[in-house]
């Protein structure tokens, strides 16, 4: 079959990390992304360096360094001339939505040669910051003007009623989401945890054969579910190892081109993956906004139609890599794609990396390293497609990606987002309620801890009788530590506003 030369395709990935003892030794992130992207170009086995063709650089939104124009820096780091500089804003599907924008952009005609990736190196910045006498890092600081190219919605995370209520960090709220997941099931909750920590253990076994891994730990569904030293609990039903980890020094890069720029560098066809189809969309955006907390309409709509797009089905799939910060994001996707899983004898992987909490969560570039896996994934097992899902803040954002070494017969295709978030915006969505005075049913809960292990704060999610949704905040120990051993959904509170907040 004769290939459109305007095709895209990925023709490179690269994947670095560093673990250095003395903080000033490392490289700042500009610099190990530049690493990445060497191994990128490398990675193409062309016939000559790619990097001097890049005529667009994207750089994923970094949160352990800002550099005015990191796609300009990156540039003169790895010598090209791009005419085009990319950045994004907050969220873990920009580095799939980027992918997306520059796949359709190179069908079109108006990109020929992309270069994308992403670095972070918070560990570093929190051993420099920790250490004695503190270390001073004398990262890049330059006279570029800003990027004047930047993807996403920049909106916040979490409205002001969810801040009020200090539902703001993903430790807190996703918890929210892990426990309205259990109510659905009709779990206890000794079984949930069960089936939260044995899927987990499949992510870690993955992470343990991924030499890109930040832990290679194969860590048993017991060790991960049980608190100990180095499992403290962070915010009930989570320990640490079932909360994504960002103290890594990771970077990826990925270098998208036209199929007539990669034949024209030489670049072996048993390198070319080929992106099929996108789609983007996100939920109602604040979560108290959602009919439910259990379920995501966004990413099934994004995967039903970009599954459409490249006609064919869920069961056409060989492997996923579903966005892992959290097990109530994968069980979400889970149920939004209608995969069963591991429980019900599907024995298709959900993760090429090991996950967020295993192989690393470098900020918002997470995804760019599982799209770099499921094309080594896709070139070991010619043929086959892959399905990569990336999210952003709160169940929120939501990107989608199919992959292939086969071309995509109708040319790749690049859902419109307006079509996926009309359908989004037309379905059921709840009103946040307020201040409360009254009685409200339990739908999900949150509980912090402090390190030492005692509880310090409860967000609640209920429903007053009318439908909408309050959140509440106890601080009550007996009540706490009571939400860590029996489901409280279903349970009837009653609020009581105190200056804009409710409590219980």
């Amino acid at each position: 079959m004769a290939i459109d030369p305007r095709t895209p395709v990925l023709v490179g990935v690269g994947q670095t990390q560093q673990r250095l003892d003395d903080p000033t030794a490392a490289l700042e992130p500009i610099d190990l992304l530049a690493e990445a992207v060497r191994a990128a170009d490398a990675d193409t086995f062309a016939g000559r360096s790619m990097l001097a063709s890049v005529d667009t650089v994207a750089v994923i939104d970094m949160l352990s360094w800002k550099y005015a124009d990191p796609g300009e820096l990156l540039a003169r780091r790895v010598g090209a001339a791009p005419r085009t500089t990319i950045t994004t804003t907050v969220g873990g599907n920009t580095p799939q939505m980027l992918v997306n924008r520059l796949a359709a952009a190179v069908a079109r005609g108006e990109h020929d040669v992309v270069l994308l990736g992403g670095s972070e190196c918070v560990y570093t910045r929190w051993r420099a910051r920790r250490a004695e006498p503190k270390a001073w890092l004398h990262w890049t600081e330059t006279d570029d003007a800003p990027c004047p190219n930047v993807w996403g919605d920049d909106r916040p995370g979490s409205s002001a009623y969810e801040m009020a209520h200090l539902a703001l960090a993903p430790t807190q709220v996703y918890p929210l989401f892990e426990t309205a997941v259990r109510a659905a099931a009709g779990r206890g909750v000794d079984a949930h945890q069960r089936v939260v920590s044995e899927l987990w253990s499949g992510f870690a076994a993955v992470a343990a054969q991924n030499p890109n891994a930040w832990s290679r730990t194969p860590y048993a569904a017991e060790e991960i579910r049980t608190v100990s030293a180095s499992n403290r609990m962070v915010t009930f039903p989570y320990p640490k190892r079932l909360c994504a980890n960002i103290d890594v020094d990771q970077a990826a890069a990925l270098l998208l081109c036209s199929h007539g720029a990669a034949r024209a560098a030489g670049v072996p066809e048993a390198r070319f993956v080929f992106p099929l189809a996108g789609a983007d969309a996100h939920d109602h955006y604040f979560f108290t906004e959602r009919e439910s907390l259990a379920e995501s309409p966004a990413i099934r709509v994004a995967g039903t139609a970009a599954l459409a797009a490249a006609g064919i089905g869920i069961d056409d799939v060989a492997r996923f890599d579903l966005y892992s910060c959290f097990p109530a994001a994968v069980e979400i996707a889970m149920h939004a794609l209608g995969l069963g899983g591991p429980a019900s004898g599907d024995t298709r992987g959900l993760t090429q990396t090991g996950g967020l909490g295993f192989a690393g969560g470098p900020g918002n570039n997470y995804t760019t390293h599982s799209i770099a896996a499921t094309v080594d994934a896709c070139r070991n097992d010619p043929g086959s497609i892959g399905f990569v899902t990336a999210l952003g803040w709160y169940v929120t954002k939501h990107s989608v990606g199919l992959y292939s070494t086969t071309p995509p017969a109708g040319g790749f295709v690049a859902v419109d987002p307006a079509e996926t978030q009309r359908a989004v915006d037309a379905l059921a969505r709840r009103d946040p309620a307020g201040a409360v005075d009254g009685d409200v049913v339990v739908e999900a809960t949150s509980v912090a801890f402090e390190r030492d292990g005692t509880p310090n704060l409860a967000i609640v999610s209920a429903l007053t009788a009318d439908g909408r949704r309050a959140l509440a905040n106890t601080r009550d120990a007996d009540a706490m530590l009571s939400m860590c051993t029996q489901p409280w959904e279903g349970t009837t509170v009653r609020l009581r506003n105190d200056d804009g907040v409710n409590t219980f």
